[in-house]
């Protein structure tokens, strides 16, 4: 018996030992395995930096990369930003942005970088046309009081998001110049750049956000860019100038060049010159002085003109810029992302443009949440294809709207565009649910691409009956089918450029519901 106990107890001590010495084992084994994957995640390239640190690479930081460095921060993510130039710039666009884009600016947690810049509020447009005007109020009743458009420096306002991103632990803004895309079979893995000093190096990401800009380098592997220039904005500033009614822009519907007025500070006024692009004065040479002040200056309102007059006089006040145009056409690539100027272009004359890119870091700020690996460039890939239909409501309707509206509101070619631009000047000043409507599309608010179809359709046929009344000769019915064929001339590539399906039928795109699948 007392062998048994002896036998019993040296068992259970043996046993023990074993199991001891084999927990041991498994967990240095396990420690060696998760070393060994930790060294697979994190390791250091031979240029110093560190593949695994950063979760995102935005490159860029103008309106869209700012905003979405400092949005994507706030959900904890770690954002490398490599800007070319952190300086502040000095611009004469993106000066303005629409009720729409201060909502969501406002959803981004940034509405105070619209503060201490000197940023004026921007109520609506007032069009002048043969000594009549027609005012576009933005429908912000129902909304806080202060929700409006401002405009300012386009230089002080990026400066304010770039400080907000900065303010971040998890953000890292870097001056240099990203030259390429660091590619590895068919996916991006990070970039190459060169930093402020000259260095090339690498940085390493699983996802990449290309927000470089209308002058972008790198969306050609991207997307298939196809960029116009209808026109050139000739712009310099009114020193201690108001606009002709406060808090409103104004836009003067001249030949051969419009004219548009707006605050930036509450001592300057700028005016921009819209010139086709086929017959742009040199400036160097003072041919564009003397076109401004012997074509233009004769058609501005009498109580700017002669401080119009001064500004042109001024040495080196005069800048020129280009109008570009380019449809989202993308291409989507692995482990790589395209938003902002080098994804999607519209004519400037709406001052859309910020509206569109805030819009577009909301979407893709959604859609990144619920994925809390990216690695799998390839499904994240997949994943972000609802981007491009989820974008429409908002980008939609302000690009269409932006490039019709330069079409009808430019100088005229022929006496059909001529009674086009009467067309949707009258209809304008019809007020009520013609004017409201479409003030509500413009600023951004109710961004509806229905709506933006009824109206330009209820405007060609306003444009008709004009013509018809009081009674319909064969010639003014011609004149009616001529408008109508200009007008479709205008809105059906416009509309077809931008997608059908998923403009005005999202639906029916299998993306569309690709977010919600990876979400649940």
């Amino acid at each position: 018996m007392a062998y048994q106990c002896i036998v019993g107890v040296g068992g259970v001590i043996i046993a023990s030992l074993l199991g001891f010495v084999f927990m041991y084992f498994n967990s240095s084994v396990r420690g060696l395995k998760k070393t060994r994957t930790t060294e697979n995640c994190v390791k250091k390239t031979g240029e110093g930096d560190v593949a695994g640190a950063t979760d995102i690479i935005i490159v860029g930081a103008g309106v869209a990369g700012a905003a979405l460095a400092y949005s994507l921060g706030k959900d904890g993510r770690r954002v490398r930003v490599i800007e070319r130039d952190l300086n502040e710039i000095d611009r004469i666009a993106g000066e303005g942005i629409l009720p729409g884009g201060y909502l969501k600016l406002i959803e981004l947690g940034l509405e105070d970088c619209v503060d201490e810049i000197d940023a004026q509020q921007l109520l609506g447009y007032v069009l002048y046309k043969d000594g009549k005007d027609a005012k576009i109020c933005f429908p912000v009743e129902k909304f806080d009081l202060d929700v409006a458009g401002r405009s300012f420096h386009n230089g002080r306002f990026v400066q304010r998001l770039r400080e907000k991103a900065a303010s971040l632990h998890n953000v890292t803004l870097e001056q240099g110049t990203v030259t390429s895309l660091l590619e590895e079979n068919g996916t991006v893995k990070g970039v190459h750049y060169k930093n402020k000093g000259g260095q090339e190096l690498t940085a390493y990401a699983p996802l990449t956000i290309v927000c470089d800009g209308g002058f972008s380098n790198l969306r050609r592997s991207l997307c298939y860019s196809k960029v116009d220039i209808p026109s050139y904005f000739v712009g310099f500033i009114l020193k201690n100038r108001r606009p002709p009614l406060a808090n409103f822009a104004a836009f003067i519907l001249a030949d051969p060049s419009p004219i548009l007025f707006y605050a930036i500070s509450s001592t300057e006024l700028r005016c921009l010159v819209d010139v086709p692009s086929q017959n742009v004065p040199s400036v160097s040479a003072d041919d564009m002085a003397h076109y401004l002040k012997t074509q233009v200056a004769p058609k501005v309102p009498h109580k700017l003109y002669t401080d119009f007059v001064s500004a042109i006089a001024k040495k080196n006040n005069i800048r020129i810029m280009q109008n570009r145009t380019m449809a989202a056409a993308p291409h989507p690539t692995p482990g790589a992302f395209l938003i902002g100027d080098a994804f999607n272009m519209r004519h400037p004359i709406t001052g859309g443009g910020m509206t569109v890119a805030l819009s577009d870091v909301v979407v893709l700020r959604d859609l990144l949440r619920p994925l809390h690996n990216l690695h799998d460039a390839f499904a994240v890939c997949k994943h972000l294809e609802s981007f491009y239909t989820l974008r429409m409501p908002m980008a939609s309707t302000v690009n269409i709207l932006a490039n019709t509206l330069y079409k009808v509101l430019s100088a005229p070619s022929d006496p059909t565009m001529e009674e086009m631009q009467q067309a949707c000047f009258c209809y304008l000043r019809l007020g009520g649910i013609f004017s409201n409507g479409l003030s509500a599309l413009i600023s951004g608010l109710y961004p509806r691409p229905l709506s933006l179809a009824f109206h330009f359709i209820a405007m060609a046929i306003y444009g008709v009956l004009r013509l018809l009344l009081p009674f319909p000769s064969p010639k003014r019915m011609w004149n009616g089918a001529k408008l109508i064929w200009v007008a479709s001339a205008i809105i059906f590539p416009l509309i077809k450029s931008e997608g059908v399906r998923q403009t005005f039928f999202p639906l029916t795109m299998p993306a569309y519901y690709r977010s919600s699948f990876s979400s649940e």
